[in-house]
Parts: structure tokens; C-alpha cells; sequence
């Protein structure tokens, strides 16, 4: 062996056994991954990725996704070997209370991270979303002889990722991009948590993905560094999406855990590490040890990146000269500022009882937003007409096309949802998905993901509820709303009319910090006359009050969410006409109106106003903090029905008669 294989062998250990100290020092932890795709790691991060341990969020950097998030560690390692700013310490205290290193991989808590992989398939759907973003970036950007975006999305996969169905829906839509700077590497070890993937996985692979037009090799062996080496050096060279199923082995040296279920997801326990270390020569003391010339070598990667990143730092220099608007509008996209004015042209909406669907205005204020925000892109799950996402005389991102803002999802809310998040990790985007609410179903992994991650994303949800009428129950969402709100850190709005809309956005576009999600309406609701109630800038407090009807002090609160509210008004009205003295609240964000102080909260909702009545078409779980407990909840508390929406809502009692005769009835009980 020569002087440089012995070097890369201990150099690959190193990342094995750092990975199982870690583990078995936790007691947790999945060490088989780690230990099975270290030389698969090793092969891409020394000699392919390009990144800046000093400086993580170098724009034109490579992109990493570690989608088999339970092999933390094998990052983790790499992260600490290669230069970041994650110390041996962390490595020692993995997965323990404020650590740095927790059980999965979470971008706002480790440097070098770029996005949280939990959920298996999500990882692999952000890394399509990254390379959907290097792309179009690209086309918008780069001129001849200057190309200050050139990057890749890497990612190793797991069978997990692969089982999941997200997968074939990101792997479709990956080969009809023919996105060639997205690289897979499937960790192929033939093991789940259940044992052999014969059990439930015996599909073939490589046909599956040749299918959806993508490049695919093969590897036997997953320790041959040099064979991984050529596969990553041909995939780059092709203009398809490409996928290497490299055969490795879970827990590769463990004498009896090797190759069996028992590598995947407990600590190996002391003797089989002891055992381990002496199948491969390693020192069985110390703990987590590195030796010199391989931290040396690792290390390269920081003098390395340096250097890659003055390189294109010239580059941009040299760009900058030649396109000053251009540059100057690169960084700032990328830097996630406004730019000046961006809501300038935003429209306003004058009082119309006939009334406008929410989804409509949605759909102006994107348009309006869009020549001032280039950034905005997105699209929808086969619903564009019904959504009204369309980006007016802008192209559809394509092969052909990858300057295009409007993005065609197909009939796949999974992965839209993670191909949005990707998007925003990626950065330059203000990436929006939409379908209709019921769906978010099956996009609620990916929303919680946002909400966790700190994604700039935001869904836009039409067909809100049971207004949606003849579709039926399968179509009209009751639990919905409940579900999201129950999201930390996921603001949801439920706007009441179209002026509404407009500060709904306004708010998602100002929010760099988290996701926003709209619900809106397919059937007409009334404009309110913004000259009787309060403006619609209220929105942004989360609840606001519309008006006090009336001359004496409160008798009642009546509060309510989108196409509701227009219902309280109109009761509100008849109430105050008969000698009760009411409040009209509008209600379009828990989430918000938690923000407010108290006593902003306490104006809203005067504490000694005992009688109050929320109305909202979902179910009323969590309106009883907002109602307290002489209050009632209008609600919809099992599922619909298919018939025109106005019977629908009759027959559920969202009437303007039904609404007083529960106030009424909390009166006399007051």
C-alpha cells in the first residue's frame, strides 16, 4: 500500500470511528450509515465539493444535502475534519441538550449545514430545489465569459429516501429538467431498520431512474474511492440528473453487526466498537482520535476553499466591471434584502357586496409584486388556473426555459413543498407553492420542515372550506386550520376580503424568518367598505377591531376569520339595530395577535366582555382561548357535504339568523 493510500484508508476510519465514538458515548445514534458511506464521503468532499470551511454561505458554493439525516454523524465528522466551525467538543457532545450536533442535521444550528433533513425524502426534494435555483440563476446572471453561477447539488440517499414516494416524484420532475447539476450518491447498503430491503424493496433501482431520464452508474464497492471518484467525474460530464448506486456496507468492520439491522440504529455497544477498531487497525485508545497528518490533510479543504472562493471572488470582480446592475441586483437577492419600493404598485379594492373570491386578488398581488420582486418564484400542483399563481408575460422555468418564474409542480404536493424549502435554503428566492388547503395533507411535512428551518417560503391554499360546495367532503377542509396553526413558528392567514390580501402578502414578502401560509377562498366574498371599517392594515397585528356598533358599553364580541367575517358583519348589523351593542373583529392570525403585547390584545378583547362568539367554517379547537369560558364557537365540527356552497353554509347554520340567535342565547344566559 502506498504512502497516499495508507493516508486516505485512515483518513476514511477516521470519519468512521469518529462517527461510532460519538454514538456510543451518546448512547444514540445511528453509527451503520456513518461507518458504511465514509469512503462514498470522503471520495466527493475531498475531491469534488467545493466549498469554504471559513466562510459556509460562499455564494457560488457547492451544495450539500445529507437527505439520510439519521447519519448525522457522517456530516458532523466531515464538518469538524474539513475546517468548519464544529469543534471536537460538539463532536463529543452529540446529540445532548444545546449541542451543536443534534440527532439529525438542522441548518439553523451547525455551521455548514444547508438544510434540516429529517422526514426521509425531504433532503433528497431540497436538493432538487437547490439545483432548480442554480439553474435559473444561472440563465438570469450569467453572460458570456462570466459565469458567477456554476455550482453543483450534491446529495447521498438512502433506500429510506428512496421508498418514500417523495422520491419518485422529485425523480420525475428532476428528469424531465434534465437538471445536470443535481448528483446523487445512494448509499446502497441492501439494509432498513426492518432488516433486508428484501422484505419490502426488491424494485430495480437503476431501471426505475434510467425510466425518469436520469444518468445512472454503478459501484460495487463502496470502500474503492478511485472507482467512486470516476462516477462523480462522469456525472458531472453529462447533461441529465445523475444517480451512482454505490454498494456499501452498514457498519462496515463491525464483526457482528456489519450488514445486519442492528448497525442502523443503536450504539454498537463497547465490545463490538473494541472489535471493530481491531478489524481495522485502529487504536482502540483514545477516544475520538485524529491523527495528525490526516486532520492535516482534511485541513487542506480550508486553504483550498480560500482559494476557490478568490477565484470566483475575481471572477465576480471582473463581472461587476462589465454589469454593475447586474451585480449589484445579484448580491442583494442572494444578501435577502427588499429592494426599495418593492410595494409600491400593490392594489387596493374598493367596497363590493357582490363580492371577489380571495384566490383573485392573490393572484393581482402577485403579478403586482413580481416586476418589483424578481426574486418571487413559484407555482402550482396542477392548479395554476384555480390558484392563481401565474406570473403574467414571464415564461414557465423549463429545459428550454430556465429563466422562467413560473414553475409547473405537476400533480406532486409532496415534493413541491420540499423543492420550495430547498429553493429558499438555496437562497435568491422568494419561492411561493400552492394547491388547494385539503392538500396541505400531504404537504405537512415540508411546512412543518419551514416552520423549523426559518424558510422564507410561502403556500398559498385556496378552496379554504366548506365553501368549496359541490367538490364534498373530500374537498372541503375542516381540520385544516387547526392542524397548521398548531405549527410553532408557521404563520397562517385567513384574510376576510381582498384588501385583506393584499396586507397578507405584504406581511409574507416582509417575513424573512419563517413561512407564511395563506388559506383563500374560491367563492365570492364581499369587499368591505374600508370607509365603515377599520383599514385592512390591521392584518398585520394578527386581529384587529372592524367597528363597535352601537352607543352604550360592549354587550358582545363577535369575531371571525375569511369568508366569516363578511357573515358577522351583516349580523353585527341586525344586533346593533335591536339595541345590542357590538364588536366586529376580524381575526385572520392567531399567530400574530400572539405576538401583540398585552395590552394590545387586551383592547381587542376587553376581559370583562365575557359574551363573545367566534365564527369560523373548520373545527373550533383552539378558538376557547380566544372565546374564554362564557363564549361559543361557530363551527364545523364533522365533515361536509357535496351541494352548492350557500347550502352548504345554510345547513351547517353559518347564517346571519343563526349567529344572533347564539348571541342571544349567551345573553340570557349571561
Amino acid at each position: 500500500m502506498s504512502e497516499s493510500e495508507n493516508l486516505q484508508n485512515r483518513a476514511i476510519n477516521t470519519i468512521r470511528f469518529l462517527a461510532a465514538d460519538a454514538v456510543q458515548k451518546a448512547n444514540s445514534g445511528h453509527p451503520g450509515m456513518p461507518m458504511g458511506a465514509a469512503a462514498m464521503a470522503y471520495a466527493l468532499w475531498t475531491k469534488h465539493l467545493r466549498f469554504n470551511p471559513q466562510n459556509p454561505d460562499w455564494l457560488d458554493r457547492d451544495r450539500f444535502v445529507l437527505s439520510g439525516g439519521h447519519g448525522s454523524m457522517l456530516l458532523y465528522a466531515l464538518l469538524h475534519l474539513t475546517g468548519y466551525d464544529v469543534s471536537l467538543d460538539d463532536i463529543k457532545n452529540f446529540r445532548q441538550w444545546g449541542c451543536r450536533t443534534p440527532g439529525h442535521p438542522e441548518n439553523f444550528c451547525t455551521p455548514g449545514v444547508e438544510v434540516t433533513t429529517g422526514p426521509l425524502g425531504q433532503g433528497m426534494s431540497n436538493a432538487l430545489g437547490m439545483a432548480i435555483a442554480e439553474k435559473h440563476l444561472a440563465a438570469v446572471f450569467n453572460r458570456p465569459r462570466h459565469e458567477i453561477v456554476d455550482h453543483y447539488t450534491y446529495a447521498i440517499v438512502t433506500d429510506g429516501d428512496l421508498m418514500e414516494g417523495i422520491s419518485y416524484e422529485t425523480a420525475s420532475l428532476a428528469g424531465h429538467h434534465q437538471l445536470g447539476k443535481l448528483i446523487l450518491l445512494y448509499d446502497d447498503n441492501l439494509i432498513s431498520i426492518d432488516g433486508s430491503t428484501d422484505l419490502t424493496f426488491t424494485e430495480h433501482r437503476e431501471a426505475r431512474f434510467e425510466s425518469l431520464g436520469w444518468h445512472v452508474q454503478s459501484v460495487a464497492n463502496g470502500n474503492d474511492v478511485v472507482a467512486i471518484d470516476q462516477a462523480i467525474v462522469n456525472a458531472k460530464k453529462d447533461q441529465r440528473p445523475s444517480i451512482i448506486m454505490v454498494r456499501t456496507q452498514i457498519g462496515y468492520g463491525m464483526p457482528n453487526k456489519q450488514d445486519t439491522a442492528k448497525a442502523h440504529g443503536e450504539p454498537p455497544g463497547e465490545d463490538e466498537l473494541e472489535a471493530a477498531k481491531k478489524n481495522l487497525d485502529w487504536p482502540l485508545e483514545p477516544r475520538f482520535l485524529i491523527p495528525d497528518d490526516v486532520l492535516e490533510h482534511f485541513r487542506e479543504a480550508i486553504t483550498q476553499g480560500e482559494e476557490l472562493e478568490k477565484q470566483w471572488q475575481k471572477k465576480m470582480n471582473n463581472y461587476r466591471k462589465e454589469y454593475p446592475d447586474l451585480a449589484e441586483e445579484y448580491e442583494r437577492r442572494l444578501s435577502g434584502k427588499l429592494p426599495k419600493g418593492w410595494d409600491k404598485d400593490l392594489p387596493s379594492y374598493e367596497a363590493n357586496e357582490a363580492g371577489i373570491a380571495t384566490r383573485n386578488p392573490s393572484g393581482d398581488v402577485i403579478n403586482a409584486l413580481a416586476p418589483h420582486l424578481p426574486e418571487l418564484f413559484g407555482g402550482s400542483a396542477d392548479l395554476t388556473g384555480s390558484n392563481k399563481t401565474w406570473i403574467k408575460d414571464h415564461p414557465a422555468f423549463q429545459r428550454d426555459s430556465p429563466e422562467g418564474r413560473n414553475f409547473f409542480f405537476g400533480v406532486r404536493e409532496h415534493a413541491m413543498g420540499a423543492i420550495v424549502n430547498g429553493m429558499a435554503a438555496h437562497g435568491g428566492f422568494i419561492p411561493y407553492g400552492a394547491t388547494f388547503l385539503i392538500f396541505s395533507d400531504y404537504m405537512r411535512p415540508a411546512i412543518r420542515i419551514s416552520a423549523l428551518s426559518k424558510h422564507r417560503s410561502i403556500w398559498v391554499f385556496t378552496h379554504d372550506s366548506i365553501g368549496v360546495g359541490e367538490d364534498g367532503p373530500t374537498h372541503q377542509p375542516v381540520e385544516q386550520l387547526v392542524a397548521l396553526r398548531a405549527i410553532p413558528d408557521l404563520i397562517v392567514l385567513r384574510p376576510c376580503d381582498a384588501n385583506e390580501v393584499v396586507e397578507a402578502w405584504r406581511v409574507a414578502i416582509n417575513r424573512a424568518g419563517g413561512p407564511t401560509l395563506m388559506a383563500l377562498t374560491r367563492q365570492k366574498i364581499p369587499v368591505l367598505d374600508r370607509g365603515t371599517y377599520s383599514p385592512a392594515n390591521g392584518l398585520v397585528c394578527g386581529a384587529y377591531v372592524l367597528a363597535d356598533l352601537g352607543d352604550g358599553p360592549l354587550d358582545v364580541i363577535l369575531m371571525a376569520t375569511g369568508s366569516e367575517v363578511g357573515l358577522i358583519t351583516k349580523a353585527g348589523a341586525k344586533l346593533a339595530q335591536e339595541g345590542v351593542n357590538v364588536r366586529l373583529v376580524s381575526f385572520p392570525s392567531w399567530e400574530l395577535f400572539e405576538e401583540q403585547g398585552e395590552d394590545y390584545r387586551s383592547s381587542v378583547f376587553p376581559p370583562h366582555v365575557k359574551v363573545r362568539l367566534a365564527v369560523e367554517a373548520g373545527r373550533s379547537q383552539g378558538w376557547e382561548r380566544w372565546v374564554g369560558d362564557k363564549g361559543k364557537v361557530l363551527a364545523v365540527e364533522t365533515f361536509g357535504a357535496s351541494a352548492p356552497n350557500n347550502v352548504v353554509f345554510e345547513k351547517y347554520g353559518f347564517t346571519v339568523e343563526n349567529v344572533i340567535k347564539h348571541v342571544k342565547e349567551m345573553l340570557k344566559d349571561k
